[in-house]
């Protein structure tokens, strides 16, 4: 018997958790954020052919590393930047 749509979309956000990079799973991210801030991402979007989604996970992956390189393991900083 064919799903119905609650029961689809149900599945999908099931799945979710788990899904993506390395079964690493994908969050929820949901927020207000300034009209400059909109257009830019899409525009960049757009000039890379990808989605906001993509880019956004690109612009905050390249200035994650971009820290990580700076900051020595074992030390106050790289403690207070990864949460500990």
């Amino acid at each position: 018997m064919a799903k119905t749509a609650a029961q689809r979309q149900a599945a999908y956000r099931a799945r979710r958790p788990f899904e993506g990079e390395n079964g690493n799973g994908q969050r929820r991210l949901q927020g207000w954020i300034a009209t400059r801030s909109a257009l830019a991402l899409e525009r960049l979007a757009r000039r890379y052919a990808v989605t906001k989604q993509t880019m956004m996970e690109r612009l905050i992956n390249a200035e994650d590393d971009r820290l990580m390189a700076q900051l020595s393991p074992d030390t106050p900083d790289w403690d207070a930047y990864v949460g500990k």
